[in-house]
C-alpha cells in the first residue's frame, strides 16, 4: 500500500496531460502598440475619409429618385450630402478622426495588457474541453 502511495506522484506525472508541452503565451507585435503606427493608421483613415467624401453620388441619387440628371447632380459628392450645410462639418470630421486615433491607441494598450489573461483562459478552456471529451466513446465503436 505504501509503495502504491509512493508511486502515485510518478503516475500523475506520466499522464498525457502532464506530458503535453505548455503553449507559448500569445505576444502582440510591438508595432501594434507603437504610437507611430497608430499615427500612420490615423493618417490613412484621414486620407480614406477624404477620398470617400469626394465620391460623386448625385447621379445615383437622381436615378434613385427617378428623375433626370442635372448638372448640379453631376458635381454632388458625399461631402455635399453629409454636410447638409453645416459650416463646421470639416472641423468636426477631423476632430472625430483624431479622437478615433486616441481611442485605437488606448484599446491596443488595453488588449496588450489583457492578452496574458486571455491566453491563460483560452488554454484552461482547451484543457477542460480535452478532459471532458477524453472519455467519450468513439462514434465508430459498435453499439451493444
Amino acid at each position: 500500500m505504501r509503495l502504491q502511495l509512493a508511486l502515485l506522484p510518478i503516475a500523475l506525472l506520466a499522464s498525457p496531460a502532464a506530458a503535453q508541452p505548455q503553449p507559448e503565451p500569445i505576444q502582440i507585435p510591438p508595432e501594434l502598440t507603437d504610437p507611430a503606427t497608430m499615427a500612420r493608421v490615423g493618417d490613412t483613415v484621414g486620407a480614406l475619409s477624404h477620398a470617400l467624401m469626394n465620391m460623386p453620388v448625385g447621379e445615383v441619387q437622381a436615378a434613385i429618385e427617378g428623375r433626370p440628371v442635372t448638372p448640379a447632380d453631376r458635381h454632388r459628392t458625399v461631402r455635399d450630402v453629409a454636410s447638409r450645410g453645416d459650416p463646421n462639418f470639416e472641423a468636426n470630421l477631423q476632430r472625430q478622426i483624431a479622437q478615433s486615433q486616441v481611442t485605437m491607441q488606448a484599446s491596443m494598450r488595453a488588449m496588450a495588457a489583457a492578452m496574458p489573461a486571455i491566453s491563460r483562459a483560452v488554454s484552461q478552456a482547451a484543457e477542460e474541453i480535452e478532459r471532458a471529451t477524453a472519455n467519450l466513446p468513439s462514434p465508430t465503436y459498435p453499439r451493444r
